[in-house]
């Protein structure tokens, strides 16, 4: 099986090492993982702002990179909404303005094929035991458009349960928002950070070394505030621990 990697441009710029396991563990399991260099920003800052019409070139620049992939899959449930839930709008919208189908006709063929990579990996793969290895405590952050968006329900849970020497712990609630929401955490950064804080208390509560999630901009703004706080557990992405072996552990 062939694929193609949206690495997403946080973790290009900011994270590379998530696109490296993500690589790494999808090779591990006999899938040949492409990248198309052509592919950027899929927009939604752009769009989250309110610049729909600024976001079109990049629905269109993304579209034609990943032409021709029956699987993108994307460390990004945030990425990976965006593309299935607002580039068909976008589309629409443009179409109902009058200004032609081509929008529609390519986010349509691009967002049936987009897939988060815990729901590539249980729902396309077929498997929740990937061979990782991660003896730590570990406790997981279920992101707001994986949770709410894409519905990966229990996905994540399964597969860090399958993960041997993790010992998952509960994290006291779980499905609140950790405050970051893309350019909600710049309009309102006091809420931002206060629902951040609550987060990471619950996390420090749960007794864990590791706080999990499968987004790194919620991530980001989790181990800063962690880092400030001087808390004793570091962030660390859910295809980081996927991809962990005894022969090559995470650093």
């Amino acid at each position: 099986m062939r694929v193609a990697l949206f690495v997403t441009c946080v973790n290009d710029a900011l994270y590379p090492r998530t696109g490296i396991a993500v690589v790494r563990l999808l090779e591990r399991l006999g899938v040949e993982v492409d990248f198309p260099a052509a592919q950027s920003c899929c927009g939604q800052p752009q769009y989250n702002t309110g610049y729909r019409r600024e976001t079109e070139p990049l629905l269109r620049r993304t579209a034609k990179a990943f032409a021709g992939y029956e699987y993108v899959v994307t460390p990004s449930g945030s990425c990976a909404a965006m593309i299935r839930e607002h580039y068909p709008r976008i589309g629409r919208k443009a179409a109902g303005e009058g200004r032609g189908t081509e929008l529609a006709e390519a986010a349509d063929s691009l967002a049936p094929r987009v897939y988060e990579l815990t729901e590539f990996l249980v729902d396309v793969l077929g498997v929740t035991d990937v061979g990782a290895y991660f003896p730590h405590t570990v406790t997981y952050h279920p992101s707001c458009h994986g949770l709410r968006s894409l519905g990966l329900g229990d996905r994540p849970r399964r597969l860090l349960a399958a993960v041997k020497g993790l010992d998952l712990v509960e994290l006291s609630g779980a499905e609140e928002c950790c405050g970051f929401g893309g350019t909600f955490a710049v309009k309102n950064p006091d809420v931002s950070a206060a629902m951040g804080a609550d987060k990471i208390d619950n996390a420090a509560a749960s007794g864990a070394e590791v706080l999990c999630g499968a987004d790194n901009s919620c991530l980001a703004h989790l181990d800063g505030l962690l880092r400030r706080a001087d808390a004793p557990l570091r962030a660390v992405h859910l295809a980081e621990i996927l991809a962990a072996t005894e022969e090559e552990p995470l650093s």
